[in-house]
C-alpha cells in the first residue's frame, strides 16, 4: 500500500519560497504519477503540477508556469514542488497524489488520482 506524507509548509510573505517534499513509502509503482493539489476553503481541487516516474516528463497549470518547478528523487522516493515567486493566491493547503500508470491528458484532475497524503498549510500573507 503506498503512503503519502507532505511537509515544507509553512507561512511566507509575497514574494517568498518554499519546497514541498512528499515522502513515499510502501510499495512503490514502477510506473506512475505524483501530482501536487491546492485546496482553498470553498474552492475545488485542481492540480499545479506533475510528474512521471518514468519519463520524468512534467505538467504545470498556467497559474504556477514559470514559478513552481517540479522534480523527484527517486532513489529517497520523494517528489519535490520548489515554489518561488509566492502569492497571496497560492494559499493552500497542498495535497500530493499519486496514480498508477502514465501522465494523463487531463493529468489535474484530483478524480484520477488513488492515493492521497495528509496535506500541508501554505499561507502567503504580509
Amino acid at each position: 500500500q503506498l503512503q503519502l506524507v507532505e511537509s515544507g509548509g509553512g507561512l511566507v510573505q509575497p514574494g517568498g519560497s518554499l519546497r514541498l517534499s512528499c515522502a513515499a513509502s510502501g510499495f512503490i509503482l514502477d510506473y506512475y504519477t505524483i501530482a501536487w493539489f491546492p485546496q482553498a476553503p470553498g474552492k475545488d481541487r485542481e492540480g499545479v503540477s506533475c510528474i512521471s516516474s518514468s519519463s520524468g516528463s512534467t505538467k504545470y497549470a498556467d497559474s504556477v508556469k514559470g514559478r513552481f518547478t517540479i522534480s523527484r528523487d527517486n532513489a529517497g522516493n520523494t517528489v519535490y514542488l520548489q515554489m518561488n515567486s509566492l502569492k497571496p493566491e497560492d494559499t493552500a493547503v497542498y495535497y500530493c497524489a499519486a496514480a498508477m500508470g502514465g501522465v494523463r491528458n487531463i493529468w489535474y484532475f484530483e478524480y484520477e488520482y488513488t492515493y492521497w497524503g495528509q496535506g500541508t498549510q501554505v499561507t502567503v500573507s504580509s
